[in-house]
Protein backbone atom coordinates (compact mmCIF):
# COMPACT_ATOMS: atom_id res chain seq x y z
CA UNK A 1 0.00 0.00 0.00
CA UNK A 2 3.04 2.24 -0.02
CA UNK A 3 4.83 4.01 2.81
CA UNK A 4 4.69 7.72 3.45
CA UNK A 5 7.86 9.74 3.13
CA UNK A 6 8.40 12.51 5.69
CA UNK A 7 7.97 16.11 4.65
CA UNK A 8 7.48 15.46 0.94
CA UNK A 9 5.23 17.94 -0.81
CA UNK A 10 2.96 15.72 -2.91
CA UNK A 11 -0.04 16.26 -5.17
CA UNK A 12 -2.91 13.86 -5.78
CA UNK A 13 -5.22 14.23 -8.78
CA UNK A 14 -8.47 12.32 -9.28
CA UNK A 15 -9.58 12.54 -12.92
CA UNK A 16 -13.33 11.90 -12.72
CA UNK A 17 -16.11 11.58 -15.23
CA UNK A 18 -17.69 15.00 -14.57
CA UNK A 19 -14.98 16.75 -12.58
CA UNK A 20 -11.42 16.64 -11.36
CA UNK A 21 -10.20 16.88 -7.76
CA UNK A 22 -6.76 17.92 -6.54
CA UNK A 23 -5.15 17.82 -3.11
CA UNK A 24 -1.66 18.85 -2.05
CA UNK A 25 -0.13 17.67 1.22
CA UNK A 26 3.15 18.06 3.05
CA UNK A 27 4.24 17.08 6.52
CA UNK A 28 5.60 14.16 8.53
CA UNK A 29 3.62 10.89 8.67
CA UNK A 30 1.12 11.09 11.50
CA UNK A 31 2.04 14.70 12.20
CA UNK A 32 0.61 18.10 11.24
CA UNK A 33 -0.18 18.32 7.55
CA UNK A 34 -0.13 21.40 5.36
CA UNK A 35 -2.88 20.95 2.77
CA UNK A 36 -4.59 22.65 -0.15
CA UNK A 37 -7.47 21.29 -2.21
CA UNK A 38 -9.40 22.21 -5.35
CA UNK A 39 -12.23 20.86 -7.51
CA UNK A 40 -12.93 21.69 -11.14
CA UNK A 41 -15.81 20.86 -13.44
CA UNK A 42 -14.93 19.81 -16.96
CA UNK A 43 -15.84 22.41 -19.60
CA UNK A 44 -18.97 22.00 -21.69
CA UNK A 45 -16.87 21.15 -24.76
CA UNK A 46 -16.32 17.41 -24.36
CA UNK A 47 -12.77 16.97 -25.59
CA UNK A 48 -9.44 15.97 -24.08
CA UNK A 49 -7.71 19.21 -25.06
CA UNK A 50 -10.31 21.40 -23.37
CA UNK A 51 -10.39 19.15 -20.30
CA UNK A 52 -6.61 19.11 -20.04
CA UNK A 53 -6.40 22.89 -20.36
CA UNK A 54 -8.89 23.19 -17.50
CA UNK A 55 -6.90 20.73 -15.40
CA UNK A 56 -3.62 22.52 -16.11
CA UNK A 57 -5.24 25.80 -15.06
CA UNK A 58 -6.46 24.25 -11.81
CA UNK A 59 -2.98 22.86 -11.12
CA UNK A 60 -1.43 26.30 -11.71
CA UNK A 61 -3.91 28.02 -9.40
CA UNK A 62 -3.40 25.41 -6.69
CA UNK A 63 0.37 25.75 -7.09
CA UNK A 64 0.12 29.50 -6.55
CA UNK A 65 -1.87 28.96 -3.33
CA UNK A 66 0.54 26.22 -2.30
CA UNK A 67 3.49 28.50 -2.85
CA UNK A 68 5.78 26.09 -4.64
CA UNK A 69 6.12 22.98 -6.74
CA UNK A 70 5.57 19.31 -5.97
CA UNK A 71 8.19 16.61 -5.65
CA UNK A 72 5.77 13.82 -6.55
CA UNK A 73 2.37 13.54 -8.22
CA UNK A 74 -0.08 10.64 -8.20
CA UNK A 75 -2.99 10.51 -10.65
CA UNK A 76 -6.12 8.38 -10.42
CA UNK A 77 -7.35 7.63 -13.96
CA UNK A 78 -10.67 6.01 -14.96
CA UNK A 79 -9.52 5.43 -18.53
CA UNK A 80 -7.70 2.46 -20.03
CA UNK A 81 -4.15 3.57 -20.84
CA UNK A 82 -2.05 1.65 -23.35
CA UNK A 83 1.65 0.75 -23.28
CA UNK A 84 2.53 3.96 -25.14
CA UNK A 85 0.84 6.16 -22.53
CA UNK A 86 -2.15 6.96 -24.73
CA UNK A 87 -5.77 6.58 -23.65
CA UNK A 88 -7.24 3.52 -25.34
CA UNK A 89 -10.80 3.84 -24.02
CA UNK A 90 -12.88 5.98 -21.71
CA UNK A 91 -16.57 5.50 -22.54
CA UNK A 92 -17.55 8.22 -20.08
CA UNK A 93 -15.55 10.82 -22.02
CA UNK A 94 -14.83 9.36 -25.46
CA UNK A 95 -13.05 12.55 -26.53
CA UNK A 96 -10.05 11.36 -24.52
CA UNK A 97 -9.49 8.31 -26.73
CA UNK A 98 -6.05 8.65 -28.31
CA UNK A 99 -4.98 11.38 -25.87
CA UNK A 100 -1.25 11.14 -25.05
CA UNK A 101 -1.60 11.13 -21.27
CA UNK A 102 1.96 10.25 -20.30
CA UNK A 103 3.65 13.04 -22.31
CA UNK A 104 1.02 15.53 -21.12
CA UNK A 105 1.76 14.67 -17.49
CA UNK A 106 5.48 15.02 -18.04
CA UNK A 107 4.99 18.46 -19.61
CA UNK A 108 2.72 19.55 -16.78
CA UNK A 109 5.08 18.31 -14.04
CA UNK A 110 8.60 18.38 -15.54
CA UNK A 111 10.38 18.39 -12.16
CA UNK A 112 8.22 15.86 -10.31
CA UNK A 113 8.08 12.11 -9.98
CA UNK A 114 4.76 11.20 -11.65
CA UNK A 115 2.80 7.95 -11.45
CA UNK A 116 -0.76 7.01 -12.38
CA UNK A 117 -3.07 4.07 -11.78
CA UNK A 118 -6.68 3.02 -12.15
CA UNK A 119 -8.98 5.11 -9.95
CA UNK A 120 -10.88 2.09 -8.62
CA UNK A 121 -7.71 0.26 -7.66
CA UNK A 122 -6.39 3.34 -5.87
CA UNK A 123 -9.71 3.89 -4.06
CA UNK A 124 -9.71 0.28 -2.89
CA UNK A 125 -6.15 0.58 -1.60
CA UNK A 126 -6.91 3.83 0.22
CA UNK A 127 -10.01 2.35 1.89
CA UNK A 128 -8.16 -0.85 2.80
CA UNK A 129 -5.34 1.14 4.36
CA UNK A 130 -7.80 3.30 6.30
CA UNK A 131 -9.70 0.25 7.57
CA UNK A 132 -6.58 -1.81 8.29
CA UNK A 133 -8.10 -4.53 6.10
CA UNK A 134 -6.01 -6.62 3.68
CA UNK A 135 -9.00 -8.30 1.96
CA UNK A 136 -11.50 -5.77 0.66
CA UNK A 137 -13.81 -5.06 -2.28
CA UNK A 138 -14.54 -1.48 -3.25
CA UNK A 139 -17.47 -0.35 -5.42
CA UNK A 140 -17.43 3.30 -6.45
CA UNK A 141 -20.70 4.80 -7.72
CA UNK A 142 -20.44 8.10 -9.55
CA UNK A 143 -20.65 9.11 -13.19
CA UNK A 144 -19.82 5.46 -13.83
CA UNK A 145 -19.26 2.49 -11.56
CA UNK A 146 -15.67 1.63 -10.79
CA UNK A 147 -14.05 -0.48 -8.17
CA UNK A 148 -11.17 -2.55 -7.02
CA UNK A 149 -10.21 -5.63 -5.07
CA UNK A 150 -7.48 -5.71 -2.44
CA UNK A 151 -6.22 -9.22 -1.68
CA UNK A 152 -3.41 -9.74 0.81
CA UNK A 153 -2.86 -6.00 0.82
CA UNK A 154 -2.32 -5.69 -2.93
CA UNK A 155 -4.63 -4.91 -5.87
CA UNK A 156 -6.12 -7.88 -7.68
CA UNK A 157 -5.46 -8.90 -10.45
CA UNK A 158 -2.49 -6.53 -10.29
CA UNK A 159 -1.16 -3.74 -12.53
CA UNK A 160 0.53 -6.10 -14.98
CA UNK A 161 -2.84 -7.71 -15.75
CA UNK A 162 -5.00 -4.60 -15.84
CA UNK A 163 -7.52 -3.08 -13.48
CA UNK A 164 -10.55 -4.67 -11.83
CA UNK A 165 -13.48 -3.44 -13.93
CA UNK A 166 -16.33 -4.09 -11.49
CA UNK A 167 -18.58 -1.67 -13.36
CA UNK A 168 -18.57 -4.01 -16.34
CA UNK A 169 -19.70 -7.13 -14.52
CA UNK A 170 -22.71 -8.38 -16.45
CA UNK A 171 -25.58 -8.63 -13.99
CA UNK A 172 -28.48 -8.79 -16.47
CA UNK A 173 -28.02 -10.12 -20.02
CA UNK A 174 -31.17 -8.29 -21.14
CA UNK A 175 -30.45 -5.16 -19.16
CA UNK A 176 -29.88 -1.62 -20.42
CA UNK A 177 -27.06 -0.93 -22.83
CA UNK A 178 -23.87 0.27 -21.21
CA UNK A 179 -21.77 3.05 -22.70
CA UNK A 180 -19.14 0.38 -23.37
CA UNK A 181 -21.57 -1.03 -25.97
CA UNK A 182 -22.58 -4.18 -24.07
CA UNK A 183 -25.92 -4.89 -22.42
CA UNK A 184 -26.39 -5.59 -18.74
CA UNK A 185 -23.25 -4.13 -17.17
CA UNK A 186 -23.52 -3.04 -13.54
CA UNK A 187 -22.66 0.50 -14.62
CA UNK A 188 -25.65 0.63 -16.96
CA UNK A 189 -28.03 0.03 -14.05
CA UNK A 190 -26.31 1.48 -10.98
CA UNK A 191 -24.30 4.56 -11.97
CA UNK A 192 -25.46 8.00 -10.94
CA UNK A 193 -26.73 8.92 -14.43
CA UNK A 194 -28.46 5.54 -14.82
CA UNK A 195 -30.24 6.03 -11.49
CA UNK A 196 -31.33 9.54 -12.44
CA UNK A 197 -32.62 8.36 -15.83
CA UNK A 198 -34.67 5.65 -14.13
CA UNK A 199 -36.01 8.15 -11.59
CA UNK A 200 -37.06 10.50 -14.39
CA UNK A 201 -38.94 7.71 -16.17
CA UNK A 202 -40.75 6.74 -12.97
CA UNK A 203 -41.58 10.33 -12.07
CA UNK A 204 -42.46 11.36 -15.61
CA UNK A 205 -40.30 14.47 -15.35
CA UNK A 206 -36.59 15.32 -15.25
CA UNK A 207 -34.76 14.58 -12.00
CA UNK A 208 -31.43 15.95 -10.83
CA UNK A 209 -29.35 14.65 -7.94
CA UNK A 210 -30.59 17.20 -5.42
CA UNK A 211 -34.20 16.40 -6.35
CA UNK A 212 -33.62 12.67 -6.00
CA UNK A 213 -31.98 13.08 -2.60
CA UNK A 214 -34.81 15.25 -1.30
CA UNK A 215 -37.51 12.95 -2.68
CA UNK A 216 -35.78 9.90 -1.20
CA UNK A 217 -35.64 11.55 2.22
CA UNK A 218 -39.37 12.31 1.90
CA UNK A 219 -40.17 8.73 0.90
CA UNK A 220 -41.46 9.50 -2.59
CA UNK A 221 -42.37 6.16 -4.23
CA UNK A 222 -40.68 6.98 -7.53
CA UNK A 223 -37.42 7.86 -5.75
CA UNK A 224 -37.58 4.74 -3.58
CA UNK A 225 -38.10 2.49 -6.60
CA UNK A 226 -35.32 4.11 -8.60
CA UNK A 227 -32.78 3.80 -5.78
CA UNK A 228 -33.86 0.30 -4.75
CA UNK A 229 -33.17 -0.94 -8.28
CA UNK A 230 -29.70 0.58 -8.08
CA UNK A 231 -29.14 -1.11 -4.72
CA UNK A 232 -30.34 -4.44 -6.08
CA UNK A 233 -27.84 -4.23 -8.93
CA UNK A 234 -24.98 -3.29 -6.60
CA UNK A 235 -25.91 -6.14 -4.26
CA UNK A 236 -25.83 -8.63 -7.12
CA UNK A 237 -22.29 -7.50 -7.94
CA UNK A 238 -21.21 -7.54 -4.29
CA UNK A 239 -22.52 -11.06 -3.74
CA UNK A 240 -20.93 -12.32 -6.96
CA UNK A 241 -17.57 -10.83 -6.00
CA UNK A 242 -17.87 -12.30 -2.50
CA UNK A 243 -18.30 -15.76 -4.03
CA UNK A 244 -15.00 -15.28 -5.86
CA UNK A 245 -12.69 -13.52 -3.41
CA UNK A 246 -14.37 -13.75 0.05
CA UNK A 247 -13.50 -10.22 1.24
CA UNK A 248 -13.55 -9.25 4.88
CA UNK A 249 -15.32 -6.05 3.92
CA UNK A 250 -17.13 -4.54 0.92
CA UNK A 251 -17.00 -0.76 0.77
CA UNK A 252 -19.44 1.42 -1.16
CA UNK A 253 -18.02 4.78 -2.22
CA UNK A 254 -18.00 7.34 -5.00
CA UNK A 255 -19.57 10.77 -5.12
CA UNK A 256 -23.09 9.59 -5.97
CA UNK A 257 -23.16 6.93 -3.24
CA UNK A 258 -21.64 9.31 -0.71
CA UNK A 259 -24.41 11.82 -1.35
CA UNK A 260 -27.29 9.42 -0.59
CA UNK A 261 -27.43 8.64 3.15
CA UNK A 262 -28.16 5.02 4.02
CA UNK A 263 -27.32 3.64 0.58
CA UNK A 264 -24.83 1.07 1.91
CA UNK A 265 -27.41 -0.29 4.36
CA UNK A 266 -29.91 -0.69 1.53
CA UNK A 267 -27.36 -2.56 -0.58
CA UNK A 268 -26.46 -4.80 2.37
CA UNK A 269 -30.13 -5.70 2.86
CA UNK A 270 -30.42 -6.73 -0.80
CA UNK A 271 -27.19 -8.72 -0.51
CA UNK A 272 -28.50 -10.61 2.51
CA UNK A 273 -31.61 -11.55 0.53
CA UNK A 274 -29.41 -12.99 -2.24
CA UNK A 275 -27.28 -15.12 0.09
CA UNK A 276 -27.29 -18.87 -0.41
CA UNK A 277 -27.12 -21.37 2.47
CA UNK A 278 -23.52 -21.64 3.58
CA UNK A 279 -22.40 -18.97 1.16
CA UNK A 280 -20.59 -15.74 1.95
CA UNK A 281 -22.70 -12.76 3.00
CA UNK A 282 -20.66 -9.61 2.37
CA UNK A 283 -20.49 -6.97 5.09
CA UNK A 284 -21.15 -3.72 3.20
CA UNK A 285 -20.16 -0.37 4.64
CA UNK A 286 -20.01 3.20 3.32
CA UNK A 287 -16.55 4.37 2.29
CA UNK A 288 -14.73 5.93 5.23
CA UNK A 289 -13.18 8.46 2.85
CA UNK A 290 -16.53 9.29 1.28
CA UNK A 291 -16.32 10.44 -2.32
CA UNK A 292 -12.58 11.10 -2.00
CA UNK A 293 -11.26 7.54 -1.88
CA UNK A 294 -9.60 7.77 -5.31
CA UNK A 295 -8.04 11.12 -4.45
CA UNK A 296 -6.53 9.72 -1.25
CA UNK A 297 -5.32 6.74 -3.24
CA UNK A 298 -3.62 9.10 -5.69
CA UNK A 299 -1.87 10.80 -2.77
CA UNK A 300 -0.71 7.44 -1.43
CA UNK A 301 0.65 6.64 -4.89
CA UNK A 302 2.57 9.94 -4.91
CA UNK A 303 4.08 9.19 -1.50
CA UNK A 304 5.65 5.96 -2.64
CA UNK A 305 9.45 6.04 -2.95
CA UNK A 306 10.61 7.23 -6.40
CA UNK A 307 10.65 4.50 -9.00
CA UNK A 308 10.79 4.32 -12.78
CA UNK A 309 7.47 3.88 -14.56
CA UNK A 310 7.28 2.87 -18.21
CA UNK A 311 5.15 5.24 -20.30
CA UNK A 312 2.07 3.02 -20.32
CA UNK A 313 2.47 1.22 -17.01
CA UNK A 314 -0.57 2.16 -14.87
CA UNK A 315 1.16 1.09 -11.64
Amino acid sequence: MGTATAARGVLGIDVGGTKGALRAEAGPPGGPQRTAQAVLRWPAARGADADWAALAGAVARLGERWGGTFSAVGVAVPATVGPDGRVLAWPGRPGWEGFALAPALRRLFPAAEVAWADDGDLAALAEAEHAGCDHLVYLGVGTGVGGGIVHRGAPLPGPARGSCETGHLVIDRRGPRCDCGRRGCLQASASGPATLRRAARLRGAPVDFAGLRTALAEGAPWAEEAVEETCSALAAAAVSLAELVHPELTVLGGGFADGLPGLAARVEAHAAALARPGGPVPAIRPAALGGLSSLHGALALARRPPHPQPPGDPS
